[in-house]
C-alpha cells in the first residue's frame, strides 16, 4: 500500500502534466496562429462572414492529390497529338511581348496545332497591353483584379472580374492596370468575310441569358454574337454536382478551355483525366470529349470554339 506521502506526489505529477499538455497545446495554437498571419497578413485572417471572390481557385489554385504537391517532378499536365492537359504547377511566366510590367504564359499555341493562341496576363502595378500583330483578333476575360481598356476614339471601360471585351482586328487600344490583375486572353489571325465586319464588344457573364441545350442539363451563356462576322465564340458552361454532358463529342472545332470553378472529369481520347479550377485543356479537331462535374460545388468553365467557317477555308 501507498504511503501518504507516495499519494500526494502522484497527485501532484498527474497534475503536472496535465497543465503540462494543456501548456503545449496552448503553444502550439500560438504557432499556427502566427503562421497564418504571416502568410495571409493580421487584417485578412479568414472570417465565416467572409465569401471568397470569383474564380479564386482558378488564380490560386491547389494541386491534387494533395500528398504529391512536393514531389519532385510530380505534374498533372499532359500533352499529346490531339489534346493537352496544362495544369498551374507546370506555368511557366515571362515578360509579355510589347506588354509593360506583364507576365504571361502561354498554355495553347499553334505548335500544338491550334490555329488560335490561348494564355495567361499577370498584370502588376503600372502595367499596360501591346495591341495584337496586323490582322490578329483578340479576347480577354478578366479572373482577378480590375484593369480599365481604352480605345483610342477616347472611350474607357472599367473591366472587372468575369467582365470580358472582344477586340476586332487592327483596333487600337489598351488595357492598364494600376494593380495586380489576371487576364485570359485569346488571340487568333480573323478569317474575314466580306461584307461581315466584327464589332467590339464589351460585357459580363452574369449579364448574359441562359440559352437552350437540348438534350443537355448544363447551363450555358455565349459571351460573343452568333453573327457570321465572328469566326469564333466564348462559351460558360456551367454544371451543378453530378451533371454530365449527354452528348459524348466528336467535332471539327477545335477548343481551348479553362476551368473556373470546382472540380470533375474529362475524357480526352481514351484517357480520363481529374481536373480542377485552373486547369485549361487543348481540344483538336475530332477528339472524343466528354465531361462530369464531381464535388460539392458548382463547377464552370469557359470553352473557345471556332464556328461559322468552312473547314475548307
Amino acid at each position: 500500500m501507498k504511503n501518504l506521502a507516495e499519494v500526494k506526489f502522484l497527485d501532484r505529477m498527474e497534475s503536472f502534466s496535465i497543465h503540462s499538455l494543456l501548456l503545449a497545446l496552448f503553444f502550439l495554437c500560438i504557432r499556427d496562429l502566427r503562421i497564418s498571419f504571416s502568410q495571409q497578413g493580421i487584417c485578412s485572417a479568414p472570417s465565416i462572414l467572409d465569401s471568397p471572390p470569383l474564380y479564386w481557385k482558378a488564380t490560386n489554385p491547389t494541386l491534387s492529390p494533395a500528398h504529391l504537391r512536393e514531389l519532385p517532378g510530380f505534374t498533372r499536365s499532359v500533352y499529346g497529338k490531339d489534346h493537352a492537359l496544362i495544369t498551374p504547377e507546370s506555368h511557366v511566366f515571362s515578360p509579355l511581348p510589347d506588354w509593360i510590367n506583364t507576365l504571361g504564359a502561354y498554355l495553347i499555341t499553334p505548335p500544338m496545332g491550334s490555329h488560335f493562341v490561348m494564355y495567361l496576363a499577370k498584370m502588376q502595378e503600372n502595367s499596360k497591353s501591346g495591341l495584337p500583330p496586323s490582322d490578329v483578333e483578340r479576347f480577354l476575360f478578366v479572373l482577378q483584379g480590375v484593369v480599365t481598356l481604352s480605345i483610342m476614339s477616347g472611350i474607357n471601360h472599367e473591366l472587372e472580374v468575369d467582365s470580358y471585351a472582344y477586340l476586332p482586328p487592327n483596333l487600337e487600344h489598351s488595357l492598364k492596370s494600376d494593380n495586380f490583375a489576371t487576364l485570359i486572353v485569346f488571340e487568333r489571325r480573323h478569317a474575314h468575310l466580306e461584307n461581315h465586319m466584327a464589332d467590339l464588344i464589351v460585357g459580363s457573364t452574369d449579364k448574359q441569358s441562359l440559352l437552350e441545350t437540348p438534350g443537355e442539363v448544363f447551363e450555358l451563356r455565349k459571351l460573343l454574337p452568333t453573327s457570321l462576322a465572328y469566326d469564333f465564340n466564348i462559351h460558360i458552361m456551367d454544371f451543378q454536382p453530378g451533371e454530365f454532358l449527354n452528348v459524348k463529342e466528336v467535332h471539327y472545332n477545335q477548343h481551348g478551355l479553362l476551368i473556373l470553378e470546382g472540380q470533375g472529369i474529362y475524357r480526352l481520347g481514351n484517357s480520363w483525366y481529374p481536373v480542377e479550377a485552373g486547369d485549361a485543356i487543348w481540344m483538336a479537331p475530332f477528339v472524343p470529349q466528354w465531361y462530369g462535374a464531381l464535388g460539392k460545388t458548382r463547377s464552370r468553365y469557359l470553352l473557345y470554339k471556332d464556328v461559322n467557317r468552312n473547314p475548307l477555308l
